[in-house]
């Protein structure tokens, strides 16, 4: 039956005369009636904006919260396909919610142009002492092996996986890490849905790149794929390279590529590590993406290229080279001194100073004139 057509009243569950057993003064025959009268009570979600209203029920919920994690951490047999229903409804109950606005959307500062989640302070989520037990209750109801994985329609499905994928806009970091996990683990344990869980991050991607430049889970979701990638076979498959064109690549485009370009980087070397034949993807790439007004960028980008330079090989290197390095000479001449000094860094690897010595004939007059103009006339000495 429906949990939602069997559900009691919050008077009747939450009764000061009639509170429910704990599990410990129960026979083990009746754990599991009991086990879900305590989830019919943690479904129901109170308004923690105002801390005091309902504060002896929130109190029972959160230490029923707490009870059924103990209950369930103590050995197999606790998730049985009876309760599924009650155990859905009430993680949905619970987790699904429409996330508050930022302040900046409250404000109406909120185009992209003006997004800069360094600059606010995350809003933490109030609901954090109940949403906490529920998350841990989540990952235990995910990694238990009592369910056969291919009555997974009933226990884990695409709808729910999909919901879940819509919290890691929450601008609570503790939320995101908790989702963060829990993602990674149903990637791991339901095979039947990787395509789905790649498509869907992928889909999150395009919407940021191309529409809104905003989303608070970038970073997390890069770190899940970091370890995705990692596991790629070899050859590497026709979608895995697409994705990096038109997924990974274009990343480098938003303004706030800040708050996530470490994760990124280890997604992008993942690739070049796999199949050396990326690196010229990658570079031209980069190339693409090379931004033009926007100094902080360019300083990360040209650690990416050093890290990248150094995964790649002579053939792939010849390939772009030329284009390359017309573009690193523009960044030995940049007036922003960090950008040029950055530049100039790639000097002090002797990987790529190997890899360009094998192809001086070509490289050196397209490079020396920017290396003579900046030795000559850059206004600040520490890179002239």
């Amino acid at each position: 039956p429906d949990p939602r057509t069997k559900m009691p009243t919050l008077e009747r569950l939450y009764d000061k005369n009639k509170p429910l057993f704990l599990f410990r003064d129960v026979p083990p025959n009746e754990r599991e009636a009991l086990f879900g009268k305590k989830l019919q009570l943690c479904s129901y979600c109170f308004d923690f904006s105002d801390p005091t209203v309902f504060t002896r029920e929130k109190e029972i919920k959160r230490q029923t919260l707490l009870e059924i994690v103990d209950y369930v951490n103590q050995g197999q047999g606790k998730f049985t396909e009876a309760l599924l229903d009650d155990i859905n409804y009430m993680l949905s109950q619970n987790l699904f919610r429409t996330l508050p606005p930022t302040s900046s959307e409250q404000t109406g500062l909120c185009t992209a142009a003006m997004f800069d989640p360094e600059d606010e302070e995350p809003s933490l989520e109030d609901s954090w002492p109940h949403l906490q037990i529920v998350y841990e209750f989540l990952l235990r109801y995910v990694v238990a092996n009592d369910i056969d994985i291919k009555s997974g329609k009933t226990y884990i499905d695409q709808s729910f996986v999909l919901r879940l994928l819509e919290l890691f806009d929450s601008e609570d970091p503790r939320e995101r890490d908790y989702l963060k996990t829990i993602l990674h683990r149903i990637y791991g344990k339901f095979m039947v849905h990787r395509p789905f869980i790649r498509k869907a991050i992928n889909n999150i991607f395009f919407r940021f790149i191309y529409e809104t430049e905003k989303h608070n889970g970038i970073a997390e979701l890069l770190e899940i794929l970091g370890s995705i990638i990692n596991g790629f076979a070899l050859p590497l498959k026709d979608e895995h390279k697409t994705f990096l064109q038109r997924a990974l690549l274009p990343l480098h485009k938003p303004k706030c590529v800040g708050m996530y370009h470490s994760q990124l980087l280890y997604c992008i070397t993942q690739f070049v590590e796999k199949d050396p034949h990326m690196a010229d993807v990658v570079i031209r790439g980069l190339l693409k993406y090379w931004p033009v007004t926007n100094s902080q960028k360019e300083v990360l980008i040209l650690g990416e290229l050093e890290e990248v330079l150094e995964l790649t090989q002579s053939a792939q290197f010849a390939e772009v080279m030329v284009p390359l390095f017309k573009q690193i000479s523009m960044c030995i001449n940049s007036t922003h001194f960090q950008v040029a000094e950055r530049a100039l860094f790639l000097w002090n690897n002797d990987y790529i100073v190997n890899l360009v010595a094998q192809h001086r004939h070509v490289l050196l007059p397209v490079c020396f004139g920017a290396l003579e103009k900046n030795a000559m006339n850059h206004w600040n000495p520490v890179v002239g």
